[in-house]
């Protein structure tokens, strides 16, 4: 292919920082635009300062410092146990394939969008990619009223207390949304301003929690027993126990005691109880993001990440363990910010709250925006995205925030934590389960490119990934899990409706390459039978502008078997720079998809048509799959209509939409030369075409000569109520006496003209088969006509064919048959015009203006070449005028009449 056709793309040296191929100036293979005259973007971030750091800030988020009673409260410690191994089970496998394909390869902006769409294609990437993103926005929602809550839980007005001047901000619905609102609106300010201030924010905010954390680890040592009072407002006062460490704290707190939630007031169970602890470990992928940023991603992304889950598991377990050993029921469930009082100094744990919740909303906030921004760059969703395009000097993509910014505003309609929580988690685990399925993909596809340096995988793990995530999706809240679903099966359909192309690779492709290569594998044409045996044509295309109507035919004619469009270039590649042909399978493969036809395209140059055709025959299809059957134009001087300038799927400007693969209608105009006038030379004889078919023949291939086809009326543009046929002539008319009905090429004949009233287009056409029969002597009454017409349609029913019997009456034309004796060194007797006229006629007249098409019976060329001019010119005088015909001639065995 040439160089303008095809893009080039020019790789830097390989750097064992980057530890992968990078394309320079490119945007193929990324997400990430150079900018004009900027240098490539240094890489600073270390392992724990890129991966470490923010990814334990991700995870642990709200749930550490708020959710922790209120998940051993309600389940108890066995069961929380049980949530937290897992949960973390499900994310162990999910980090697996996170780091093989993070170390497949450069991960750009997007993070989980970006692999997924990088390795599954764009349907599952934009619709997969959509809805994390739309789980992000949701998390940030999470937090953000995470935030709101702790503040209120302090600050709070509480009427039955009016004497704490500190409990002064109003509560309420309202009040609530405004607090979040202006929470949001602080975030909101930050990453307008750019996700830099974060990142220096991250590693003292980082060091804040881990005082924060161990400060609460010490108090459950070395505070003593007291009693906390708990008020919700009112007149509702609890009294919690913090006792210390103690064995019957732990007894009471071992099993669960599921009850209503106080911020909700819902009843919490097993699955409501999990999606709220799960959100404290759905930050996995921080470290993934940050890879454009880090030295060494190939070695940081897989170190960093793991080394983070671990730290995160220990915490939760340590901190589930300790607060069953010390606090009693009441505390944890009516108070989910219970660390504050018995911290050996409160105010700590609330600087820990407003840190942490703060930190992980900008993240979310941040990372969300550039999934959307990826998203719009990669113009998935067309107009709906576009103003999220739009960036900063510096970068920073200020639309997406935006868009963002007001998404999660309505999700802080909620009002509650606990109210999102499910729908979160279900958004994260479908995503975790597109990640695993992306790893499975790539890992069953044996792409040879796919080598990450990150070994500790296997499909078993990511099977078990991806079953785990859709177990708990369900479990957790059925109606949410089957919404996703729907709304995921919804994108797909969008996405895949808009035809959206990509140069980022198909992984169908390379399953579908491996099973079809391990399943030709397996189908053994030493096995063929006669009872399964199907079409499998090659049909040889000069021009497709004055073929399209034969294409579309021969796509109802095939039965599910192969079809490959075959077209010869006459040249020699000896004198010639570069072989021709290849590029122009894209125009050829263009063309299949305006036509809507299942069919292959193989092209090939040869110095003549006759010599490419037998080539073709040779060498097209593989295995078990290679044509029986070979089907050519008509050889006459016609001059049929430019279908191109007829259809409009072909005419510039008119197009419903243009080829994704970059290959508009005016590109087919300009690539396919204007029909062949009258005057114009072909480019093989009439003693060519004739050879052509013996060499089919020679080969053992049936043939199919196809003559008038461009004036075929489809059945999808007739009426509804017209009444058509399917005309069958199984009688050899050139050589009536030299055959049989039941022959193998008669019945070949049938079962073409069955396989095509199978098709769903030809259903309503009815198959008629024309008998033709000579009278008997002292048969006055017809009954040898009767006994014949018996005898076919006996036949018929033993092959299943369901179709009228006409009976034709042939003397007057066989009186017309000139009985000579072979002339010497000729295999076959001379016909008379005559003949072939009152032939031509009775066909004409028998089948009438209803015949939608005709299969008749093609003899086979005398064996002397002196002869094929004339054999060609009695095929001409035969079907003259007769419409669509199909003279076939079948070698081999199709049908049978047992089980």
């Amino acid at each position: 292919m040439t160089s303008e056709s095809s893009p080039l793309l020019h790789y830097r040296l390989f750097s064992v920082a980057d530890g992968v191929l990078g394309a320079q100036g490119s945007t193929t293979c990324g997400t990430d635009s150079v900018q004009p005259g900027a240098g490539p973007v240094p890489r600073k971030l270390s392992t724990f300062f890129g991966v470490v750091v923010p990814t334990i800030l991700s995870m642990f988020s709200i749930v550490v410092f708020m959710r922790i009673g209120f998940v051993v409260g309600h389940a108890g410690l066995l069961q929380s146990l049980l949530m937290l191994f897992v949960a973390y089970a499900i994310i162990w496998l999910t980090v697996l394939s996170v780091c093989a394909i993070s170390t497949n390869g450069a991960v750009q902006g997007g993070g989980a969008y970006f692999m997924i769409s990088r390795t599954l294609g764009p349907e599952f990437g934009g619709s997969i990619g959509l809805m994390f993103y739309l789980a992000n926005v949701c998390a940030c929602g999470v937090y953000v009223l995470g935030l709101v809550e702790a503040v209120l839980d302090i600050f709070g007005k509480d009427s039955s207390d009016p004497t704490n001047t500190l409990r002064s901000l109003p509560q309420g619905y309202g009040y609530s949304y405004l607090y979040a609102s202006i929470v949001l609106l602080l975030c909101l300010s930050v990453c307008l301003v750019g996700a830099s201030i974060y990142s220096q924010a991250a590693f003292f905010i980082f060091l804040l929690v881990l005082l924060v954390l161990l400060s609460i680890l010490i108090s459950f040592l070395a505070v003593g027993p007291l009693h906390v009072i708990i008020r919700h407002g009112g007149n509702v006062t609890f009294i919690g126990e913090y006792t210390g460490i103690n064995s019957s704290t732990l007894h009471d707190n071992l099993h669960a005691d599921y009850s209503l939630d106080y911020t909700t007031g819902n009843l919490m169970n097993f699955a409501t109880v999990f999606a709220v602890m799960f959100n404290g470990c759905t930050g996995i992928m921080a470290g993934c993001n940050m890879s454009g940023e880090l030295k060494q991603p190939s070695r940081a992304i897989p170190i960093g990440t793991i080394i983070a889950v671990i730290i995160t598991f220990f915490v939760y377990l340590i901190l589930f363990i300790l607060t069953a050993l010390t606090c009693d029921r009441t505390l944890l469930k009516e108070d989910y910010g219970f660390f504050r009082p018995i911290n050996i100094w409160p105010p700590f744990v609330l600087i820990g709250v407003y840190a942490t919740s703060l930190s992980a909303s900008m993240s979310t906030l941040i990372g969300a925006s550039r999934i959307l921004h990826a998203l719009a760059k990669d113009d998935l969703f067309g107009i709906l995205l576009a103003p999220a395009k739009v960036v900063s000097k510096g970068g920073n993509p200020w639309g997406a925030v935006l868009y963002t910014w007001f998404l999660v505003q309505l999700v802080l309609l909620a009002g509650k934590l606990n109210t999102i929580a499910g729908i979160v988690t279900v958004f994260y685990l479908m995503a975790y389960a597109a990640i695993d399925l992306a790893c499975l993909a790539l890992e069953w596809a044996s792409a040879p490119n796919f080598r990450p340096t990150f070994n500790l995988f296997s499909w078993h793990t990511c099977l078990l990934g991806i079953v785990s995530c859709l177990v708990m999706m369900f479990l957790i809240n059925a109606a949410y899990a089957s919404g996703s679903i729907v709304l995921l099966l919804l994108l797909l359909g969008f996405i895949h409706f808009r035809s959206s192309s990509s140069s980022w690779g198909y992984i169908s492709q390379a399953l579908i390459f491996h099973q079809v290569r391990k399943y030709l594998l397996l189908l053994d044409v030493r096995k063929e039978h006669v009872k399964f045996w199907r079409p499998q044509i090659l049909l040889m295309v000069a021009n497709p502008r004055t073929s399209c109507q034969l294409i579309k035919f021969v796509n109802d004619l095939k039965k599910g078997g192969l079809y490959i469009l075959g077209h010869i270039e006459t040249g020699d590649l000896d004198t010639l720079p570069s072989d021709p042909v290849q590029a122009h399978y894209s125009f050829w493969l263009s063309l299949v998809d305006k036509l809507n036809v299942k069919a292959f395209v193989d092209l090939t140059l040869c110095t003549s048509v006759r010599q490419g055709t037998q080539h073709l025959l040779r060498i097209t299809g593989l295995g078990g799959m290679k044509p029986n059957t070979l089907v050519l134009g008509f050889y006459d001087d016609a001059t049929p209509d430019d279908y191109f300038l007829l259809d409009a799927a072909f005419t510039p400007g008119l197009s419903p939409q243009d080829d994704p693969f970059g290959v508009d209608a005016t590109s087919l105009q300009a690539h396919f030369p204007p029909a062949r006038g009258p005057e114009s030379p072909r480019s093989f004889s009439s003693e060519d075409y004739v050879a052509m078919i013996c060499d089919a023949l020679k080969m053992h291939k049936n043939i199919v000569l196809a003559r008038a086809f461009p004036s075929l009326n489809r059945p999808e543009s007739l009426d509804s109520r017209s009444h058509m046929y399917i005309d069958v002539w199984p009688l050899d008319l050139l050589r009536p006496q030299a055959s049989a009905y039941v022959d193998v090429c008669s019945l070949f004949l049938l079962q073409m003209a069955c396989i095509l009233n199978m098709a769903a287009s030809w259903r309503r056409y009815q198959l008629r088969v024309f008998l033709c029969v000579e009278s008997r002597s002292g048969d006055n009454n017809g009954s040898f006509w009767i006994a014949a017409e018996a005898k076919f349609r006996e036949l018929l029913g033993k092959l299943r064919i369901r179709a009228s019997i006409r009976v034709v009456a042939w003397d007057s034309v066989a009186a017309l048959r000139i009985q000579t004796n072979a002339q010497p060194g000729l295999t076959r007797e001379p016909i008379s015009s005559e003949y072939l006229t009152a032939a031509n006629r009775i066909v004409a007249e028998e089948g009438g203006a209803e015949s939608a098409v005709r299969f008749l019976y093609l003899p086979r060329p005398p064996a002397d070449s002196s002869l094929h001019e004339r054999y060609l010119e009695e095929l001409k005088e035969l079907t003259e005028g007769l419409g669509p015909t199909l003279l076939i001639h079948g070698l081999t065995p199709v049908t049978c009449t047992e089980l």
